[in-house]
């Protein structure tokens, strides 16, 4: 059995100084500001996130991240997308397709690392995990350069032979 799911967030950048670092799919993206949140803000896992919640039906950005975040101080958005894996009972992800909108930072220098940090965290090949990257031609405030949009699209098949896990 195969299920999809899909994904999305979105956060403005930091405004003013502001010493906090631009993370995306796990890696720290240089000379360029954060974005705005309790955690790192990284809308790469956080879409992520949001795609598998759609397999599993448990939603963890919201009640779930906000206990880790704000009550244990646990801000590396990894962690909720571990909590994420955690939900999916049987269910192994096989593929995965980002979509990422912004005209800041340039990331064609980035989506190699990003790839490999993102296949490292799902436990799949590289070459499971596509990304493109837009700068949605400046026609929302993502494409003005006032913040990042993404949208993950999750693909997991079935592995468990326990039916009770259906």
């Amino acid at each position: 059995m195969i299920k999809v799911g899909i994904g999305q967030d979105s956060h403005r950048f930091v405004e003013g100084e502001c010493s906090k670092k631009l993370v995306l799919g796990g890696v720290v993206i240089e000379n360029c500001p954060g974005l705005e949140g309790n955690s790192d803000a990284d809308v790469v896992l956080h879409a992520i996130t949001n795609a598998i919640s759609g397999i599993s039906c448990v939603n963890i950005l919201g009640s779930v991240a906000d206990e880790m975040c704000l009550r244990q101080g646990i801000t590396d958005s990894s962690a909720y997308l571990k909590a994420a894996l955690d939900t999916l009972k049987g269910y192994k992800i096989i593929h995965v397709s980002i979509s990422i909108e912004a005209l800041k930072p340039k990331l064609a220098t980035h989506i190699e690392k990003i790839r490999e940090s993102i296949s490292g965290l799902l436990e799949i090949d590289k070459n499971n995990v596509g990304i493109t990257a837009t700068t949605g031609e400046g026609l929302t405030e993502f494409g003005l350069g006032k913040g990042i949009f993404c949208t993950a699209i999750v693909t997991a098949q079935y592995i468990n032979c326990d039916k009770s896990d259906y």
